[in-house]
């Protein structure tokens, strides 16, 4: 089957006693069992919900993983993920990458002996010089957050299977739609499903899919024993929203390009991060191993005083936090998304005060344009008075 027609068939007729077309919510913390030593399968929601597991096994078919888990947000699932590892273990990390994905390397787990290297994993050379006698993972980002930078993940995972390390890919910016990271090599793959997977900005949750049995039992006792699971009503969220991904991304994709290209060529403009550009370092690469550039950009501005008027003055794009809804969000990381990575850090990553990210949505794309290019004309305005 297509990949358009399994996300369609996301938890497709799951009661057997009913038939029902939509995967019922089962409100339900406790199963009664039919006698001593029997069990229908559930037993308590913290171990198994049939409503999150119909969400738990589309997404393991979706990335062509072993087992699926769903968890109480992106973050619980990347805790969970790091659980795997113990006092003393390195691990090589992409350095563009999301704030909170940062803190809680820097401020949880360094204080239970694990230790990160941030590092450029576009660069197959960087992640083989970064790997030392205690390193035992690599934490992918590809495209990263927010500077839209791609790892080769071919090159990237060879070099993880030489040395033994459990391989984890972030796929929240292009969903397995787009790229299935375990078809290249990877041994965990996960989602803030918060975002594209959900789709509407209405449900917080994440996603993880493991490649063999091995870290499948492995995983499968945090996740029961950490408890940092899904309920049965945000997992029938991310089903529902599961079933329009394509025709969403696709939508998102095209707007995002004709936004970029826009960018591009406007004055105010210093530079725009986004893979599906010719210009991209690493246009070539995203375009051998995804079916598509995605629908998140970042911008720079040639005036840092432009910041506060776009931001202030967009009538279409919402000013706010998280990304991948049907709606088109702005962000600024250097106080929002980013803003737990010290600034000296945060600079040297080229996350400059300058920059602002967009999450584009399935808008008109011209109201999108004609929203952007009112605040820049606000802001030449501004300029002009100052002059």
């Amino acid at each position: 089957m297509k990949i358009e027609t399994l996300l369609v068939r996301a938890g497709l007729q799951k009661d057997p006693l009913t038939g029902s077309i939509s995967t019922p919510i089962y409100q339900s913390a406790t199963f009664s069992h039919p006698e001593l030593g029997k069990s229908t399968g559930y037993d308590y929601s913290r171990t198994a919900n049939p409503t999150r597991t119909a969400l738990e096994e589309a997404i393991a078919k979706l990335e062509g993983g072993q087992r699926g888990f769903a968890f109480s947000s992106g973050m619980a699932a990347i805790t969970s993920i790091l659980f795997l590892f113990k006092p003393g273990d390195h691990l090589i990390v992409s350095d563009d990458l999301y704030g909170g994905t940062y803190r809680l390397l820097e401020e949880v787990f360094s204080h239970y002996g694990i230790s990160a290297s941030y590092i450029d994993t576009s660069s197959p050379e960087a992640i083989s010089e970064s790997i030392i006698s205690s390193t035992k993972g690599i934490f992918i980002e590809t495209p990263t957050n927010p500077l839209m930078k791609v790892t080769d993940l071919g090159a990237a995972l060879a070099i993880a299977k030489r040395h033994g390390l459990i391989s984890i890919v972030d796929n929240t910016f292009m969903t397995p739609y787009l790229q299935q990271p375990i078809s290249f090599g990877a041994d965990i793959v996960m989602h803030s499903a918060t975002k594209y997977l959900g789709g509407h900005n209405d449900a917080v949750a994440g996603l993880v899919v493991t490649a063999d049995q091995e870290l499948s039992e492995k995983l499968a006792k945090i996740h029961n024993g950490a408890g940092a699971i899904l309920g049965p009503q945000d997992s029938w969220l991310i089903l529902r929203g599961m079933k329009t991904l394509a025709i969403r991304l696709e939508r998102q994709q095209e707007n995002t390009q004709k936004i970029a290209e826009w960018l591009a060529d406007h004055p105010s403009i210093e530079k725009v991060y986004y893979p599906g550009l010719k210009d991209h370092p690493q246009f070539e690469i995203s375009t051998r191993q995804a079916s598509g550039y995605g629908a998140m950009l970042s911008f720079t501005v040639k005036d840092i005083s432009l910041v506060p008027v776009i931001l202030k003055n967009l009538k279409i794009i919402s000013f706010a936090e998280s990304l991948g809804g049907v709606e088109s969000l702005i962000t600024y990381p250097a106080t929002q998304t980013h803003a737990d990575i010290p600034l000296e850090v945060r600079e040297a990553r080229g996350i400059t005060d300058k920059l602002l990210r967009l999450s584009v949505g399935i808008e008109d794309a011209e109201d999108l344009i004609n929203d952007l290019q009112s605040v820049l004309e606000v802001s030449d305005q501004i300029e002009a008075v100052r002059s």
